[in-house]
């Protein structure tokens, strides 16, 4: 926070945009808690981040997709 108001922090920003993709449900909790961090900067964050959330829980086969890697690509630009 600073006197033009709230704004995020450049290195919480950088480690988001350098993750490497995820290989499992523990990895994808820990980019999503990072880039959680920032969420009131992206509109819609919980609905574009739902697929990768669904992927977290234990019924769920971890399978990554095409759809999955175009959101995580969206996530890191924020």
């Amino acid at each position: 926070m600073s006197s033009e108001g709230i704004r995020v922090d450049s290195q919480k920003i950088e480690v988001v945009k350098q993750w490497l993709r995820p290989t499992s449900p523990t990895v994808i909790r820990s980019f999503l808690g990072l880039a959680g961090y920032y969420r009131r900067f992206v509109e819609g964050f919980s609905s574009i981040a739902s697929p990768l959330t669904k992927l977290t829980q234990e019924k769920v086969k971890h399978q990554w997709s095409d759809d999955c890697e175009k959101i995580f690509a969206e996530l890191k630009l924020g």
